[in-house]
Parts: structure tokens; C-alpha cells; sequence
């Protein structure tokens, strides 16, 4: 079984800023972070909601 990983606020507010400059395809940035693109925009929705 695999450990659940754990991503720090500064990860996430650099994965969200990629997403939002819009220079590539969310597919893409999240291969490049080894992440599923929905938690991508997951995190995007939790940063916006924030505030």
C-alpha cells in the first residue's frame, strides 16, 4: 500500500499560479508536478475560495 502524499501551501500556490499564467495545458503542468490534473484544479478552487 502506498503512503498518502503530502503537499506543502507554497507547492500548491506555485501549481495553481502555473495553471492560472496559462502558458500550457493543465494536462500538461500536472504531469510535469506528478500530480492528477483534477487536484490541480481542485486546489485552484480551494486557493480562489480563500481568497
Amino acid at each position: 500500500m502506498q503512503k498518502r502524499q503530502r503537499f506543502t501551501a507554497e507547492f500548491k500556490r506555485e501549481a495553481v499560479r502555473l495553471l492560472k499564467a496559462g502558458d500550457r495545458p493543465a494536462a500538461m503542468i500536472a504531469r510535469e508536478l506528478a500530480i492528477p490534473r483534477n487536484r490541480l484544479y481542485k486546489w485552484a478552487t480551494d486557493l480562489d475560495a480563500k481568497g
